[in-house]
């Protein structure tokens, strides 16, 4: 089957973990802030800090910011139910934004609304989280403008979007955000296996997420009760996680990042030989906003069902069948059977219902070859004809 996503590894990442195992450290050695200081670098933020998945990396960045019982969060409902459950995991409230119907990313408009409603109700989200859905930035620009009028802070979800950049300058900067989230799980643009990192340019929110990240655990005499009994003292001073990356992980991400671009170019490549096959079919093919250069993690078509004879489920059904590993990305959060119960209404969120009906995610990574983009592009042509 022609999967939806796959990793590109090559013989000099294999030979990257290699060296590392045959290191004296494999947890946590010289290779973690190596490859957080590269990408750092290359996204022109001043921190960066790497934990074993950008689940971890939205709880630590909730934590970071205060998030706690009491609080509200906001997020999108078309996202990976992680972007949601970090509010959880702090005691927080969550709540979802409608979708813009030609991103598919978090709508100015209804965020807008929605929080001039929240301000007459005293029910002003403490943090907004948006997602860069498939790699293409949200308008970051907007949203930052509004969090300076009603007082929220910013955590981008760009799980899918390293390698992308918003208004010419590289997505992660944080120049509009107060931290930015990166996944590195093995569908994503590179991959460290499983892991995720946190970026930021306010040192004190990096610091309080690298002692998170291990246990609530300090080695800085400054932030002890008392002076250290010996060089071999540190104090838990927070309740943290064990959620540490390992130099094993690091190792491969430090030389994926190294093909950072050229992935997101042969992205690019496949999407132009998509967008030009599907001209005269009946679907929407995914919009690019002129501010946004996408890193093109997911390639979301939409079906024009009234021109179409079949329903989306058979359609997805039938390509599932010819072995091309469609997916859809994703299952508004709200529906799922534990925030169900929680009281959401699906009314209120109208694009997200039409965009849940009508999409679904064609094969889309690096590896992709002419080739195998051509079988899924004939077996596309027969069942939507």
């Amino acid at each position: 089957m022609i999967p939806y996503g796959r990793q590109s590894i090559t013989e000099s990442d294999i030979q990257a973990v290699v060296d590392v195992l045959r290191s004296d450290y494999l947890t946590q050695g010289p290779v973690v802030p190596a490859f957080e200081n590269h990408i750092a670098n290359y996204c022109g933020a001043k921190h960066a800090v790497a934990v074993n998945s950008a689940t971890s990396a939205l709880h630590i960045a909730c934590l970071a910011l205060g998030v706690g019982p009491g609080d509200i969060v906001w997020t999108t409902p078309i996202t990976f139910v992680a972007s949601a459950n970090c509010a959880l995991y702090c005691g927080a409230d969550i709540d979802f934004v409608d979708i813009d119907p030609d991103t598919y990313n978090l709508s100015i408009e209804c965020l807008t609304q929605k929080l001039e409603i929240a301000e007459k109700q005293g029910k002003l989200p403490k943090v907004v989280i948006p997602v860069h859905l498939c790699g293409q930035s949200c308008d970051m620009a907007s949203i930052f403008a509004l969090s300076q009028k009603y007082g929220f802070k910013i955590i981008e979800d760009a799980s899918h979007a390293i390698g992308g950049r918003y208004k010419g300058e590289p997505i992660g900067n944080c120049k509009y955000s107060d931290i930015t989230v990166f996944s590195f799980h093995p569908v994503k643009i590179i991959t460290t296996g499983e892991g995720g990192m946190a970026l930021t340019n306010q040192p004190e929110l990096a610091n309080d997420m690298q002692r998170l990240r291990s246990h609530g655990i300090t080695r800085n005499p400054e932030e002890m009760t008392h002076a250290p009994d010996g060089s071999w003292y540190y104090q838990q001073i927070s309740l943290g996680f064990n959620y540490r990356m390992t130099d094993i992980q690091a190792a491969l991400g430090l030389s994926q990042v190294q093909r950072l671009d050229e992935f997101v170019t042969k992205r690019h490549d496949i999407a132009k030989q998509y967008n030009l096959f599907l001209e005269n079919l009946p679907v929407l093919k995914p919009w690019q906003h002129p501010d946004s250069y996408s890193a093109l993690h997911l390639y979301v078509i939409r079906l024009k069902l009234d021109d179409l004879n079949k329903t989306h489920k058979e359609i997805f059904e039938e390509i599932r069948q010819e072995n091309i590993g469609v997916n859809l990305h994703y299952i508004p959060v709200y529906r799922q059977p534990y925030y169900s119960q929680l009281g959401y209404n699906k009314n209120d969120y109208p694009e997200a219902e039409k965009y849940y009906r009508e999409a679904i995610s064609i094969p889309m990574y690096a590896d992709l070859s002419a080739p195998l983009q051509d079988q899924v592009k004939e077996k596309l042509k027969f069942i939507l004809k």
